[in-house]
């Protein structure tokens, strides 16, 4: 039964009121190790992801980081060096590693990564998907980095709204006063207006942009255009 998108959005206006998140610690640069960016990539492994769906999404992050203009961008940038970690989310208080910080300084390093993520099993994890929840936890993996930077950035990638756990725009706030940008990439297989609901409730912060995909090759390529942007 198709889902109608006011519904939707009523019915989130409705969810639980969110903890008080107090103001995130703004990370500090005495000890850290300074990059041109910081990244946390975060992939949607809820109820609505089967196991088919998350290999995809996994592949095609390692197949981005396998292509030469990724380590291209980061070569471009004034510290030649990033750090990036994976890590997978469902429903509150579930977002978990699945690829730990790692300092990418060219296309060995990328190479490595990729063939780091294509080794992951890809486990979905069911249950509810908690857009905002996965969000704060991405600013605290960002506030515990041992990196130094002003770029710091989320790439969350999901198929679903936001139906459980802290609001989205609450998070959104959290992320705000930390100096962290919300991206995402929204797949399409079942809600054509998705990427309109995160371009107005989930993404944020300087240059904030949402991308969308439809296909196994159309996730590929904008992820691949999005993840240049986010470095360049």
């Amino acid at each position: 039964m198709p889902v109608n998108r006011r519904s939707v959005l009523k019915g989130l206006g409705a969810l639980a009121a969110a903890p008080l998140l107090g103001p995130p610690a703004l990370a500090q640069g005495v000890g850290r190790v300074p990059v041109d960016l910081q990244l946390v990539l975060a992939v949607d492994a809820s109820a609505s992801v089967n196991k088919d769906l998350l290999d995809f999404q996994l592949r095609g992050h390692a197949a981005a980081f396998r292509h030469p203009a990724v380590a291209r961008a980061i070569q471009d940038g004034p510290r030649r060096r990033i750090a990036v970690m994976l890590a997978q989310f469902a429903g509150p208080d579930t977002l978990a590693t699945l690829v730990p910080w790692r300092e990418l300084a060219g296309e060995a390093d990328c190479q490595d990564f990729a063939a780091t993520v294509d080794g992951l099993p890809g486990i979905a994890m069911g249950g509810s998907t908690a857009l905002g929840s996965a969000v704060v936890g991405a600013v605290q993996l960002l506030e515990a980095a041992p990196f130094a930077t002003h770029k710091r950035k989320i790439d969350l990638v999901s198929n679903g709204f936001s139906n459980a756990g802290i609001d989205p725009a609450t998070a959104r706030g959290y992320a705000a006063a930390a100096g962290v940008t919300v991206n995402a990439l929204a797949i399409l297989d079942e809600y054509p207006w998705l990427e309109s609901y995160y371009a107005d409730s989930i993404i944020g912060g300087e240059g904030a942009f949402v991308r969308s995909a439809d296909s196994a090759e159309s996730f590929a390529e904008s992820f691949l255009q999005k993840l240049v942007t986010e470095i360049a």
